[in-house]
């Protein structure tokens, strides 16, 4: 098996931006590295926490980074976990996929470019 670099990504949905903004910057003592429509970005203490507003999300989902992302999918899915969505470029060569756990629980996994 191999090993994960560690949750470091958490996305938060959020329904305004406007007002969910200021409350994520006081909470992580930091303004947003990223700001867009679509995404709001914070880095603190070697975290990033994303806003993303109008999204399926239910739920916070945090995103282990991994080295190899095709081959933790193929380990967690042999180990009984199922693909929920395929990975994709979020952009930059970020790749991000979820799946979900035996009793649904949302796993995300995340690969940076080399």
């Amino acid at each position: 098996m191999t090993s994960t670099q560690g949750a470091k990504t958490i996305l938060h949905p959020v329904t305004d931006l406007a007002k969910a903004k200021p409350v994520y910057a006081a909470l992580l003592g930091v303004e947003p590295m990223a700001d867009s429509p679509y995404y709001v970005g914070f880095e603190a203490e070697g975290q990033q926490i994303g806003l993303v507003p109008n999204s399926d999300m239910t739920a916070p989902i945090a995103y282990w980074h991994v080295a190899d992302i095709e081959a933790k999918i193929q380990e967690i899915t042999t180990a009984g976990g199922t693909l929920k969505d395929a990975p994709k470029d979020v952009g930059g060569g970020r790749l991000v996929a979820t799946l979900t756990d035996p009793d649904g629980n949302i796993l995300g996994i995340l690969q940076d470019p080399s």
